[in-house]
């Protein structure tokens, strides 16, 4: 996957860099000793002084904020601590689902292998998303989810527990969608095997909103990935 640094960029001041990180790139380096490219080795190669402020799960494609200083990069670290930074992603959910501002407020604990995490009222750590619907489909729902805590797996986890897994989000009960299953007169071609709209989780980092040095806010909005894309435009086509 050949990755054009200044293509991906949608805002850029003296103190800051946000860029809509695509799919399938891991945000830092990865512990496997897999050395290819992680999206902070090539936002160094562009500027050495680069720092990312917090990271998307290597699936996860969207909006997310690097620092150029040291300055800056304490300034939006504060941010995220404070629980001053709006993010907001898209998901596309199996099930219709009606969520008008629903918070869920349950406690995240990370499983021993660190590739999944389950809900735990115990051990865990506090963890809420606030979710609405922005649009049903048939057997689908675009939803709008605002986690106020960063918790790894957030939105994921806590969809599954309002029954709304995310699309291909077979980890936490979500199912593939087939062309097939959307659009009545769908002929496969013989011996070839029908692959899923999408192969990933269908989550998108949509919009990320954070105080300048200045005090101003900035709102930056990340379009959707050719993957995401194609899904909406599908259900938007076959599924309503």
């Amino acid at each position: 996957m050949k990755i054009n640094f200044e293509d991906i960029i949608l805002f850029e001041n003296d103190d800051f860099l946000v860029v809509n990180k695509p799919p399938g790139l891991a945000t830092l380096d990865e512990r496997t000793g897999d050395r290819g490219k992680s999206l902070l080795r090539l936002a160094k190669e562009y500027n050495p002084d680069l720092q990312a402020a917090h990271r998307l799960d290597k699936e996860t494609s969207g909006a997310l904020a690097f620092a150029k200083t040291p300055e800056a990069y304490r300034h939006l670290a504060m941010q995220f601590e404070n629980r001053e930074v709006t993010k907001r992603y898209h998901a596309v959910s199996v099930g219709i689902h009606d969520l008008d501002s629903i918070s869920v407020y349950l406690p995240i604990h990370p499983l021993k292998n660190g590739t999944a995490v389950k809900i735990d009222r115990v051990k865990g750590k506090p963890a809420e998303t606030i979710f609405n619907s922005l649009k049903t489909y048939r057997g689908y729902t675009l939803i709008e989810c605002i986690p106020i805590t960063g918790r790894m797996h957030q939105i994921r986890i806590h969809l599954s527990c309002l029954k709304a897994p995310i699309v291909n989000d077979e980890q936490y009960g979500g199912k593939p969608v087939y062309l097939s299953e959307l659009k009545r007169k769908f002929n496969l071609k013989k011996f070839t095997e029908e692959l899923p709209v999408m192969q990933r989780v269908a989550l998108h980092a949509y919009s990320l909103r954070f105080g300048l040095l200045d005090g101003e806010d900035v709102t930056i909005q990340a379009p959707y990935p050719k993957d995401f894309g194609v899904l909406i435009n599908l259900l938007d086509k076959y599924g309503t």
